[in-house]
């Protein structure tokens, strides 16, 4: 019986694709390091977007509920006071309109709650004039 032939290893092919040179081990976390204010940044603009829209919803739900408080003779401010959480009632301003209608008054908060920027969102409401 004859000894079988050893079979040889196929030569190593060498690998498609870039290379690592030594000098650029650290390179993602450069990058990484570059770019996380522009990530931060832009999430501090998302998010104070999304508080605007939120204070413009709220301050719409505190007109209506002024509005209805007004229409069956109680006090208006009270209830778009209620209506707003605490964050958001130090700057609230509820004004009485001609005609019976109601407009509330916000300031966008910067960030946080606490924090104020310098706009401000406004809704009106109103139930119609009383018989």
């Amino acid at each position: 019986m004859q000894p079988l032939p050893r079979l040889r290893r196929a030569p190593r092919l060498p690998v498609a694709g870039p290379r690592r040179l030594p000098e650029e081990s650290g390179q993602a976390t450069v990058e990484l390091v570059a770019l996380l204010p522009v990530v931060l940044l832009l999430g501090a603009i998302v998010w104070q977007l999304a508080l605007a829209g939120h204070t413009a919803w709220l301050s719409a739900h505190a007109a209506r509920a002024a509005a209805r408080a007004e229409a069956v003779g109680r006090d208006g401010t009270i209830a778009a006071r209620s209506a707003l959480p605490k964050g958001l009632e130090r700057g609230l301003r509820v004004t009485r309109r001609p005609g019976g209608g109601v407009k509330v008054k916000l300031g966008i908060p910067l960030l946080l709650h606490r924090w104020r920027s310098g706009a401000s969102v406004s809704a009106t409401a109103s139930l119609g004039a009383r018989p």
